[in-house]
């Protein structure tokens, strides 16, 4: 396990090397997760591409930090990463929360991106009441309260029957999360809106989406796609929020095309 201390904040993060000409990936996991569930895309790409994961604050093992969060907290985590590990024009790749950290990571520190894949997110997610509602929920009763709502939205029906033994292991991923640092995120994510920001991204985009994806429909996402100059939009299907997960083959397929197309060579 490698740990890094980014703007106070213990930082949980995973390196794994690739020959000198090729680009890095980095990754940004969901609300609720932390990396692990990118390990099947993982193991499809290591060796072609460098590699660099790690769970935000408030998540997995990472110091919660000082709540509440913006966004920019995010952001910021991941531009110090990345400079203390001297990593430049990367690939960034985010799901979900992921992707609005990509997004702000981009307005923040262009020098740092490459290109954008953005996974089963969008340019802003969610109303205030929803989150308001999910936040007070959680504060209440716990996550435990909410998971059965969570799963709807992140896997479909045939990955959630009883007798799959990594749907239950994904259920205990979001319950063990840390509540400080899951409702401090619950609050960035209803605060970001890069409606506006979107029409200046200038790196490729792809954005991505699980055909019944329940957070972040297939509509909202291309609706995304049209707001950022060029970006392209891939569905998945028989998937819902958390593709890595679900559709592992089909995700990386997706990523190798793209990054195929804008030349995955290190610059």
């Amino acid at each position: 396990m490698q740990f890094a201390s980014i703007n106070g904040v213990t930082i949980h993060y995973q390196l794994i090397g690739a020959p000198a000409d090729r680009p890095v990936i980095v990754f940004a996991n969901s609300l609720g997760t932390d990396f692990r569930i990118w390990r099947d895309v993982i193991v499809r790409l290591a060796g072609d591409y460098a590699i660099v994961l790690y769970d935000m604050r408030g998540h997995g093992l990472s110091d919660i930090g000082q709540v509440p969060y913006a966004m920019e907290d995010h952001a910021t985590d991941l531009a110090g990463l990345l400079d203390l590990l001297s990593v430049k024009n990367a690939v960034i790749c985010g799901l979900s929360v992921g992707g609005l950290i990509a997004q702000s990571l981009y307005q923040r520190r262009p020098d740092l991106v490459k290109a954008l894949i953005l996974c089963d997110t969008a340019h802003k997610i969610g109303t205030a009441d929803s989150w308001n509602s999910r936040i007070a929920a959680v504060e209440k009763n716990g996550i435990a309260s909410i998971v059965d709502m969570v799963m709807e939205r992140w896997f479909t029906p045939a990955f959630r029957r009883p007798e799959n033994i990594a749907y239950a292991g994904y259920c205990n991923m979001l319950i063990r999360q840390p509540v400080e640092g899951y409702v401090a995120t619950c609050a960035a994510v209803r605060d970001a809106d890069f409606t506006e920001a979107a029409g200046r991204i200038k790196v490729p985009t792809i954005c991505i989406v699980g055909d019944q994806d329940g957070s972040t429909p297939p509509d909202l996402v291309l609706s995304t796609a049209k707001l950022i100059p060029k970006a392209r939009y891939e569905m998945i299907t028989d998937c819902a929020h958390i593709p890595p997960v679900e559709q592992p083959e089909a995700l990386t397929a997706i990523m190798r095309a793209f990054l195929s197309s804008i030349g995955d060579k290190s610059p």
